[in-house]
């Protein structure tokens, strides 16, 4: 008996020219090369735009609820005592307020209260009171204020500043270039207290130890 066995025409093992050509013009089933390279293009822009949105609406949420790098409300001179009561404000120790990210410090302690007005350069002393941004301007630790002495001490690496922000000269006193920053406010008629921590004014430079600007420390060591 012979091995070779007949194939009917309607089922050939090769194709032929016209049925190549015929499979060229018959519709793709599933997804095609070309359909699956333009779904993910397409995919990862969507995904780029979600994330850049995303960041933006994360930059300005701040701006757009009141939190930093938006208007603060902090309140009245009563108010910062009433919340501090542990801390001697009263005599121009440092109120710390997380959500500004500040640090607020009555000027003249013989004038028990804010001054109504507005001062955009952060300095403070129109309305009797500055507020000071809480990173120090070295590498951006956080200073605190030490109440030995009344001064601001940075744990990081040593830089000390008045209780008003004002950075003392000379290499004992650590390696901050200037002083503490500071934010705009304003003192309305009701005696709040509004930072407008969107608004930052660089710290002055350094003044030495006993020259004027400069308030002394109130005990020789400090607490670091």
């Amino acid at each position: 008996m012979s091995n070779y066995q007949v194939e009917p025409a309607a089922r050939p093992q090769a194709l032929t020219k016209e049925a190549i050509k015929a499979l060229r013009n018959e519709q793709v089933q599933g997804m095609s090369r070309r359909t699956l390279i333009r779904r993910s293009i397409g995919g990862g822009v969507a995904l780029w735009l979600l994330e850049v949105t995303a960041g933006s609406l994360g930059f300005l949420w701040p701006n757009l609820t009141g939190g930093f790098g938006g208007i603060v409300k902090i309140g009245t001179l009563s108010d910062i005592r009433l919340a501090n009561s542990n801390l001697p404000i009263a005599d121009g120790f440092p109120a710390y307020f997380p959500d500004a990210r500040a640090y607020i410090v009555l000027i003249d302690t013989n004038r028990q209260q804010f001054v109504q007005g507005d001062d955009t350069t952060g300095d403070g002393h129109p309305l009797n009171v500055r507020a000071l941004y809480q990173r120090c301007p070295h590498l951006g630790c956080r200073p605190n204020p030490c109440l030995k002495n009344f001064w601001f001490e940075c744990p990081c690496h040593g830089s000390r500043y008045d209780r008003l922000g004002i950075k003392a000269d000379g290499a004992r006193f650590g390696p901050a270039p200037r002083g503490m920053d500071r934010f705009s406010a304003s003192v309305k008629a009701d005696g709040n207290l509004w930072l407008d921590t969107g608004k930052i004014t660089l710290g002055p430079l350094p003044i030495a130890l006993g020259q004027p600007g400069l308030i002394p420390p109130k005990s020789p060591t400090g607490c670091i």
